[in-house]
């Protein structure tokens, strides 16, 4: 209700925090607007290191954040408006992911969904990912195939979808199909998982710039996969839920 566009607020998820945890200074969950939980949000997270900022909470410029799919170290630049995240290794490893079948690194595999046939590649960041690398990609792919992409059996808890597009060695262009929130603008996890299928099949460098519709990422890859993400962060507004919010029925 609070995620919905035309009754509630409008949101591509919900973050709920800050929570108790033993090894991060700032505990943090994730629900996406169907009301499942996320594990990780790349761009989630950003903002919630914002938020941590601005309400004084967090007391230097660099701390860090537990979720269910680990921890991370935020770094806060330009006052707030830039911020950089270790995001965690990605991995390419079914059991992992996870995806159906023996342990494996899913790269270069063929899924069939409706009427077409794609080479895809799966990864992990702490939340799943299936990866399409093609020519080009649109927003009507996305919306097309991504819903069953999402579900299919390969997947047992479901995926995140990215139509990827490689420009050139430093930039790719993706589409997003988010588990449990559809189509989406934005995505810090899918950056990460998208520029690193992108670097394992030897495309791109490791220092690049993801471009979505709704804005751009850097990428930077090291050593095992590690990611570290920066993105700006713009404050929208500060308000209040009304209790009559929960009685519209959606």
């Amino acid at each position: 209700m609070i995620c919905h566009r035309n009754f509630g607020v409008g949101s591509d998820g919900i973050l709920w925090g800050p929570l108790p945890s033993e090894k991060s200074e700032f505990g943090l969950r994730i629900f996406n607007p169907d009301g499942s939980e996320a594990e990780k949000s790349g761009n989630g997270l950003r903002i919630f290191s914002r938020y941590l900022w601005d309400q004084k909470l967090a007391k230097s410029d660099t701390f860090t954040i537990e979720t269910p799919g680990g921890h991370v170290q935020s770094v806060i630049k330009e006052n707030g408006k830039l911020i950089t995240v270790d995001m965690g290794s990605v991995s390419f490893t079914s059991t992992k992911i996870p995806h159906v079948g023996p342990e494996r690194e899913v790269l270069n595999e063929q899924i069939t969904v409706l009427d077409r046939t794609f080479t895809y590649c799966s990864a992990t960041i702490g939340n799943p990912h299936c990866v399409v690398p093609l020519p080009e990609v649109t927003a009507e792919l996305a919306h097309k195939y991504g819903p069953h992409l999402e579900t299919h059996a390969n997947f047992p808890r479901k995926t995140n979808v990215q139509f990827l597009q490689v420009l050139d060695r430093k930039n790719i262009r993706i589409e997003i199909w988010e588990r449990g929130a559809g189509y989406t603008l934005a995505s810090g996890s899918s950056s990460s998982a998208a520029a690193s299928v992108a670097h394992k099949l030897g495309l791109v460098d490791a220092e690049l710039t993801v471009h979505m519709p709704g804005g751009t990422i850097g990428i930077e890859i090291g050593e095992g996969f590690a990611i570290r993400m920066t993105g700006s962060v713009n404050k929208v507004a500060v308000g209040d839920l009304h209790p009559e919010l929960f009685e519209v029925t959606v």
